[in-house]
């Protein structure tokens, strides 16, 4: 914690431990959930969907900066282009509108980040994130319990729920666009 005097620090908590942050200086933002379906299923046709690495990389840094309040340029490269992952952009009228990551895990994949400018631009992407995952493995996606939209997406996939974290800050939570955040790029790194 000293030598990250001055800074912004969060944490993906276990629920049960929240008074012991407390005690260290973090304070309750929102719940984060994770939510768990099946991989498979179908590509969305027409949805304007691309791969990732299709588009510049400027582009992408510039669209993530909004959801992350400091430099991450060289995570966002290696995490993008991590082995046994999947990443893909959704463009409107020729500008990025979402990106979402699909990388394989211990058990089955994850999807994350799932940023979007709309739940309809979400909805396309997770769709297609999913499509990649081998069919009938789990797929888990980690939202922020506060945005309705992604609870809405969740549940018109009837994805249930496997583990749940709470998102605490020391510091002033960071001003973020929770309701373009349908999923966390990771408990595990914060």
């Amino acid at each position: 914690m000293e030598a990250l005097n001055g800074r912004i620090i969060g944490l993906d908590g276990v629920v049960a431990q929240q008074d012991n942050y407390r005690k260290s200086g973090f304070a309750l933002a929102h719940s984060n959930v994770r939510y768990q379906e099946i991989g498979g299923g179908h590509y969305p046709a027409d949805s304007g969907i691309v791969p990732l690495s299709a588009l510049a990389f400027e582009d992408v840094c510039a669209y993530d900066k909004a959801f992350f309040p400091d430099n991450r340029r060289e995570f966002l490269r290696c995490w993008i282009n991590q082995p046994q992952s999947t990443a893909l952009g959704i463009l409107r009228g020729n500008k990025l509108a979402g990106y979402g990551v699909l990388r394989s895990c211990r058990t089955g994949f994850k999807v994350g980040p799932l940023f979007a400018d709309s739940p309809e631009c979400a909805e396309q992407l997770f769709l297609a994130l999913k499509f990649h995952a081998t069919e009938g493995a789990p797929v888990f996606l980690d939202i922020a319990a506060v945005n309705a939209a992604a609870m809405d997406l969740v549940n018109r996939h009837n994805m249930t729920v496997s583990f749940e974290t709470a998102r605490m800050y020391a510091g002033p939570s960071p001003e973020l666009p929770i309701s373009r955040l349908f999923g966390v790029t990771t408990f595990e790194l914060g």
